[in-house]
């Protein structure tokens, strides 16, 4: 009716009217997929052209280790890990000291009742010799601490290796996760971390070795405490002999006759009645010393162990820890590891590679679908 070319106009300005439609969704994905693949390349490890980048880069990561290190192991404060509670380092830490107080004080060695008086007679009675009756022999109360000693070592030392294995494992996390970007330092970093914590372990194992040893050695206190508690205790002396005398005199009680001691609790009594006056004096007074010191001996290996482990900890994250990667990254041949860094691992390098390829790509796709729209406004005008 109007001619071919009102026809071809007509279809012109259809087809433009739903390409105008479609061009800004076209658009839409284009720049949600740029900037995809944007962000993904952003969080590839930089690319370390020289041994400066890679030793600045390297820096960098000893930084941020120790940081977070120095902040839950240290300071107390877990803001980088609110929600994991392993890495609640210092409360986790006063945990396991506090479970070790509890086992000390509550395993067998530690336990006044059990057996009451019989342990010292018997190692009176053995330490006996040709001089006054009345006096308590040093030698007995040794060869009792000694005893003592060696039946809670295993404890302290088991603290010691479950302390260092959970530091352990707190140091690698975080090395991991601040190397996570370059795979080239993680073995290192492992390995420096393994052996410097194997080291640490070792050298409080053998510390808290000397400690025991020392224990055994010598009875010794300044603490006032131990010589007023022992005169506490010492006050129902004559009380508690009076009362098995008394009930070794009752032929119609039974063995297992049960007196309370003052500061020790109710206490089997029946094997004793058989002993004279002065023994059971004597076994009661060293009862008595050891009991006072033995709250000594664990309050000292308690408070030892805790400032051994503060000190220990504060050598590992301020100084050793840094030294110990270095010295493993470095190796025998110099720069070795920093420049091992440099090199990117190949499937991080293909997949760079292909983020920048299509980056390319989608950037020139949103120049032409801009011009097109540039052309669409152009021709409707």
């Amino acid at each position: 009716m109007v001619g071919i070319q009102v026809l071809a106009d007509k279809l012109v300005q259809i087809q433009a009217a739903s390409i105008a439609r479609n061009l800004p969704v076209i658009e839409k994905k284009i720049n949600d997929k740029l900037n995809s693949y944007l962000s993904e390349l952003s969080k590839l490890p930089k690319t370390l052209s020289t041994v400066t980048e890679a030793m600045t880069a390297f820096m960098q990561i000893i930084g941020a280790s120790k940081e977070s290190l120095k902040k839950i192991l240290l300071m107390g404060e877990f803001n980088e890990f609110p929600h994991d509670q392993q890495m609640h380092c210092t409360a986790r830490l006063v945990e396991m000291l506090d479970q070790c107080s509890y086992q000390l004080h509550g395993c067998n060695e530690s336990d006044s009742k059990s057996n009451f008086l019989m342990e010292e007679i018997a190692i009176l009675e053995e330490a006996k010799g040709i001089n006054l009756p009345n006096f308590v022999q040093r030698s007995g109360f040794l060869t009792i601490l000694q005893g003592k000693v060696e039946g809670i070592s295993g404890i302290p030392l088991e603290f010691v290796e479950h302390v260092w294995n959970y530091i352990e494992n707190v140091v690698l996390f975080v090395l991991m996760r601040n190397t996570e970007k370059y795979y080239q330092l993680q073995p290192s970093a492992r390995r420096a971390c393994q052996n410097l914590i194997q080291r640490m372990k070792e050298r409080s194992i053998h510390w808290m070795t000397e400690i025991l040893e020392m224990e055994k050695l010598t009875d010794y206190t300044c603490n006032p405490e131990y010589v007023s508690e022992w005169h506490r205790l010492m006050t129902e002396q004559e009380t508690f002999i009076t009362k098995v005398i008394r009930n070794s005199n009752d032929l119609g009680l039974g063995p297992h006759i049960k007196v309370n001691v003052e500061g020790i609790g109710m206490v089997e009594v029946g094997g004793l009645m058989k002993y004279p006056h002065v023994l059971l004096s004597q076994a009661f007074d060293l009862k008595m010393r050891m009991t006072a010191y033995w709250n000594v001996v664990l309050r000292r290996l308690i408070d030892s162990m805790a400032l051994h482990l503060q000190l220990s900890v504060s050598n590992l994250v301020n100084k050793d820890m840094e030294t110990e990667i270095v010295s493993e990254l470095m190796g025998p041949n110099l720069g070795v590891g920093i420049e091992r860094m440099m090199e990117e691992p190949p499937s991080i390098a293909v997949k760079r590679e292909k983020l920048i390829k299509s980056i390319k790509k989608l950037k020139e796709s949103k120049e032409v679908v801009c011009k097109i729209m540039d052309g669409i406004v152009t021709f409707a005008n």
